[in-house]
């Protein structure tokens, strides 16, 4: 739908600056050159993490509401600090225009909090997405066709494009704006965990989680 009712996204909106109220279907405004394009969540080996809820707005004015949404798996190539070899794809978080704004919930298991993360993006984003980067190994044309959400201790975000073809690396996204709130300054996310936080085991950690973090100070990392 364009940008219409849902309480639940009126953050998203008001970030997305989207006031019509037109109603249009996704379906009625065609897609990518490349067709749908994926979003997909990581968090560095042994810091786990769940994404619970996402909310986009591409640059059609369609909003999108997420709950049926791909794992957040760790990422063997990231430990202590980033990298930007990670790849992922998805098989339910697709939407067919590059992003306005987007919020997303998600529960760090690490942490033992739930988050708020709010995102708006800048223009170029939404250019270096409707641009052919070249073409792959098969002779078809190769696109930044995927963004990718790393979710680290302490609720830190970091946005890359991924490109079709492999080997290069992604692409840092520097936001317009992010923010992640946590807490009682839990807005849209509020009442949103699928986690309990109340481990079977003594410290709630896995032995892998702890050979990671041994010897290390919150949040276990630069990030």
């Amino acid at each position: 739908m364009k940008c219409g009712k849902p309480i639940y996204l009126a953050l998203l909106l008001f970030l997305s600056g989207c006031h019509s109220s037109e109603t249009v279907t996704p379906e009625e405004t065609g897609e990518m050159p490349h067709g749908r394009w994926e979003f997909a969540f990581f968090t560095p080996k042994a810091l786990p993490a769940r994404v619970t809820y996402v909310g986009i707005i591409d640059d059609k004015n369609v909003l999108y509401s997420y709950r049926t949404l791909d794992s957040t798996e760790d990422s063997w190539v990231t430990v202590g600090t980033w990298s930007n070899k990670v790849r992922r794809h998805a098989q339910f978080n697709k939407a067919r225009h590059p992003p306005v704004a987007m919020l997303f919930c998600w529960d760090s298991i690490i942490d033992k909090k739930t988050y708020e993360t709010r995102i708006s993006f800048p223009e170029s984003l939404r250019n270096k997405m409707r641009i052919s980067t070249g073409v792959d190994r098969y002779g078809d044309k190769a696109w930044y066709d995927t963004l990718l959400f790393g979710l680290a201790p302490g609720g830190k975000v970091r946005v890359w494009l991924q490109n079709t073809v492999g080997g290069k690396g992604s692409v840092p996204v520097e936001p317009k704006k992010i923010t992640t709130l946590s807490g009682d300054k839990l807005d849209g996310c509020k009442g949103s965990t699928l986690a309990s936080f109340d481990y079977s085991i003594p410290d709630g950690y896995s032995d892998e989680t702890k050979e990671v973090i041994k010897g290390k100070t919150y949040p276990y990392g630069e990030w």
